[in-house]
């Protein structure tokens, strides 16, 4: 278990600047962390995922318990877990994988003494709002310590911390033996959601864009990686372990009707054949189920050069295969993720065709402003970046009237039914992300007998009208 040892906690509570207390009529319902602290699970892949031009072959778990207690001095225990997505949230080519990985848990550990050292009672909104900022010096200041060759990013830093803002939400509504998606409301907040998302919000509440109640039943996407196997021809050797292999096993084996296609970005006849081949190789299998009706959503992790190469692989796909065409649901962030260095990138004209997402470049709500005003009609909700952050980039983005789906980071155990129940109780989001089965089953095993009804999959849904259960709604 990953504790700060004496000396290294004293370091980092010198570190946290004194807390300003803002001015709000608290509530007798506010908690303030007592203790909490994290341990890590590492774990290899099944088979290797291709991300961003890198691929994959392990994860590492940050699993954060802490304890929280009311005024009346009541206490719960929460629980969060988050996959540490180096990868995707800290890319670099001057670091290697175990480089930014260690960063990351540098910072878990800068994170656990900030945490510690707030000794304010809030609601876990107003928690993770007023430290998301001093999660961001704490990464400037280690990025200046270690001496890094690349600054963690904010994404990074989001991901780091998510964990920690979980196990904060999950504790609160055990605490009042409440789903965390029924105290996000009047009776429990201080602040409308003018104080976190400006003017326009006065008079509204987080309980205005969530739903209180899952969505009983939701598609799940499964994802087809850029070095994974299409069909039989694809394999040079089988794994045998029992699960699935190719699409057509994992269509029968799964009931699928939602498949996610990875691409490369930097190759246009492979990524629009790529998906006439997924999407041939599909219709054949769907055929002999008598199934008519299935979707398609395209990423391509940034790697597409410019908006062109996007409108000309959308140009070529519909002329190859127009009936996968029109199965695309939405298409992830094509471009890259700095999109005020990218302002030539637009999004109108593709965004015409299908709903184009950001994803990497949501990391405060100043980016959603401006990837709609670059022509995006989408915004990816990820767990990974904090419920807190999760919950108000979704009311941000649903007052913009924009599409709104949920992703994972290939999220295993507690970390795929927070995202889950993310996913079921946010409207207009239509279907949930769970990459694990595929990847690192092994994260799953002991999390299966506790939830068939989200592990075990056989109609292409889960069955999320169980996410209702206190706190984020995983047992701990």
């Amino acid at each position: 278990m990953a504790l700060l040892s004496r000396r290294e906690a004293l370091r980092a509570t010198a570190l946290v600047p004194a807390f300003q207390i803002l001015g709000r009529a608290a509530k007798t319902t506010d908690i303030m962390v007592e203790d909490i602290h994290f341990s890590y699970e590492d774990y290899l892949y099944r088979t290797p995922i291709k991300f961003g031009g890198t691929v994959v072959d392990r994860v590492t778990l940050l699993n954060v318990h802490c304890v929280v207690k009311n005024k009346a001095g009541k206490t719960a225990k929460g629980f969060g877990s988050m996959p540490m997505g180096n990868v995707w949230s800290f890319p670099s080519r001057r670091m290697s994988y175990d480089e930014t990985l260690a960063a990351m848990k540098a910072l878990a550990s800068r994170i656990l003494g900030i945490v510690r050292s707030y000794k304010e009672y809030g609601h876990p909104v107003d928690i993770g709002h007023r430290l998301e900022p001093e999660f961001a010096k704490a990464a400037a200041q280690l990025t200046q310590e270690l001496q890094l060759k690349d600054s963690i990013p904010h994404l990074c830093t989001l991901c780091t911390a998510s964990p920690f803002d979980a196990a904060i939400h999950d504790a609160f509504g055990k605490l009042y033996g409440l789903s965390c998606y029924r105290t996000y409301g009047p009776e429990f907040m201080s602040h409308d959601l003018s104080h976190y998302l400006g003017p326009q919000f006065k008079g509204e509440y987080l309980s205005q864009y969530v739903q209180q109640t899952p969505k009983p039943r939701m598609p799940m996407y499964h994802l087809v990686g850029a070095v994974d196997p299409i069909t039989d021809s694809d394999i040079q050797k089988r794994i045998q372990d029992g699960l699935p292999e190719t699409l057509p096993e994992w269509i029968l084996y799964n009931g699928l009707t939602h498949i996610k296609v990875k691409l490369n970005g930097d190759d246009l006849a492979w990524d629009v054949e790529r998906v006439v081949r997924v999407d041939r190789t599909t219709a054949e299998t769907q055929s002999k189920r008598g199934v008519r009706r299935w979707f398609y959503s395209l990423d391509f992790n940034e790697r597409c050069p410019n908006v062109g190469y996007l409108l000309e692989f959308l140009r070529k796909l519909k002329q190859q295969a127009p009936a996968g065409f029109e199965r695309i649901q939405y298409i992830e962030q094509p471009t890259a993720r700095d999109l005020r260095a990218n302002r030539h990138n637009v999004m109108h004209e593709a965004s015409k065709l299908r709903p184009v997402v950001i994803d990497e470049s949501l990391s405060e709500v100043a980016a959603l402003d401006l990837a709609q005003e670059m022509g995006y009609t989408g915004a990816a909700l990820k767990a990974c970046k904090g419920q807190t952050q999760a919950l108000l980039m979704a009311a941000a983005a649903q007052k913009k009237k924009m599409f709104l789906c949920v992703q994972d980071l290939t999220c295993p155990g507690a970390s795929l039914i927070h995202s889950a129940g993310l996913a079921a109780h946010v409207p207009g989001v239509a279907a949930i992300e769970a990459n694990s089965r595929q990847y690192v089953p092994i994260a799953n095993k002991e999390w299966v007998k506790k939830f068939p009804e989200i592990f075990v999959v056989k109609d292409g849904t889960m069955r999320t009208a169980v996410l209702n259960r206190p706190g984020l709604g995983a047992v701990s």
